[in-house]
């Protein structure tokens, strides 16, 4: 037998519900949540087995569907996130993809902004066209755009904000309004925002997804991701594919991620508290032709951002003037901050997007988006941020 902790606690704030929330207990009484490094389970008797198989014993079947360690995770994050239902997956866009196809079926509609990750781009424009779904692009910060698409058969709109690579912010309220006058739900990809910046759910999203690798893990150990939304589409829909199509995230994942959330709060404020530092420098560069960060007055959706986020970002974008050329140059003579395409790390990473995550969705999807060839995204991470700024404008230097 176990005991578990008051999950979901609504006196609990965010720190502690990241550093106890959803936790489990053996008999021995352990401080850290156990690795349940099982594929199986075993029963006290053939009617044990039956009844869990038919759903009168809620217990463990196997780790495909479901292990006690992956469900601390899962108990963890939707209690952050306010949310009824979570399950975890083996990577971001193993929930993104997931998300998505619990959501239509052949025949159906989808609606998703122009401004998304490469891959995510790839399951809107290429995959779901193969299953009889066909999608629309719009530009997400034009609410009349997203009103325009419905289509009596939209079922899903999707979207991701702050936006992969330039930030951009969406009205995630209006376009949630439009979702539910559509009988259509809303996917939210939260990534940017961490869920301590902004609770899509309260702005009227129907479901959530993370790259749980970014942020919550936070320190380039393992993949992971995760979705959110009610009881009954959690279990009517994606466990299904979950159990029958073997995306479930691994029970040694679910454990470092365990171990992330302890310090998510820390660490992203950190990151926060520098990203805007290292903003406001870089605004005031010659060198650099645009600067793009959520925290700053100056960013497009400036008013947006104030109105759903409690924070700006670890994020930023930057243009270097003089294209690929002087971007490369930057990016080569910088010290500290190390070239990768990944973000949220603990290490500070920069990648250029039009040849790297996103390279395969062409020049001209780029030119629409904004992302030229002297784009940079940078991911702010723990290090000293008088030794970043001081990295970075030896790199501005070089060009």
């Amino acid at each position: 037998m176990t005991e578990t902790t008051k999950t979901g606690n609504k006196n609990w704030r965010p720190a502690t519900t990241l550093v106890h929330g959803g936790t489990m207990r053996s008999p021995f009484g352990e401080t850290s949540e156990t690795i349940y490094l099982t594929q199986g389970f075993t029963y006290s008797g053939a009617e044990a087995a039956e009844a869990r198989f038919n759903g009168e014993d809620p217990g463990y079947v196997y780790s495909r569907y479901a292990n006690p360690t992956v469900t601390m995770f899962e108990d963890r994050i939707k209690a952050l996130e306010g949310a009824e239902a979570a399950r975890a997956t083996a990577s971001g866009m193993a929930a993104v993809n997931l998300a998505l196809m619990a959501a239509v079926r052949a025949g159906d509609h989808v609606i998703a902004a122009k401004a998304l990750f490469g891959s995510c781009r790839y399951i809107c424009e290429t995959l779901l066209p193969r299953f009889g779904v066909e999608s629309t692009l719009v530009d997400g910060t034009d609410i009349e755009q997203w009103k325009a698409a419905v289509r009596p058969n939209t079922k899903a709109l999707f979207l991701e904000s702050p936006t992969n690579p330039t930030l951009e912010v969406i009205d995630i309220e209006a376009v949630a309004q439009i979702a539910k006058e559509a009988g259509a739900r809303l996917i939210v990809d939260n990534v940017f925002a961490t869920p301590l910046y902004q609770s899509p759910f309260r702005l009227g999203a129907d479901v959530v997804v993370y790259s749980a690798t970014k942020h919550i893990d936070g320190q380039g150990r393992c993949l992971g991701g995760v979705i959110l939304s009610d009881d009954e589409w959690i279990n009517d829909e994606v466990m299904p594919f979950i159990k029958h199509t073997g995306p479930h995230m691994s029970p040694f994942s679910a454990w470092v991620l365990l171990k992330g959330l302890e310090t998510l709060p820390l660490r992203v404020a950190r990151q926060t508290e520098t990203a805007g530092r290292i903003a406001d420098y870089l605004a005031s560069q010659s060198k650099v032709a645009r600067l793009i960060y959520p925290g700053r007055d100056d960013h497009p959706q400036a008013d947006v951002a104030k109105r759903q986020m409690s924070g700006g970002s670890t994020m930023l974008a930057m243009e270097i003037e003089g294209g690929k050329e002087a971007a490369f140059r930057f990016t080569n003579a910088l010290e500290i901050v190390k070239i990768s395409n990944n973000l949220g790390d603990a290490k500070s990473l920069i990648t250029h997007p039009a040849t790297t995550t996103h390279q395969s969705i062409g020049e001209e999807a780029r030119a629409e988006l904004g992302i030229t060839d002297g784009i940079l995204r940078l991911s702010i991470g723990l290090e000293d941020p008088q030794d970043l700024l001081e990295d970075i404008e030896k790199a501005l230097q070089a060009i």
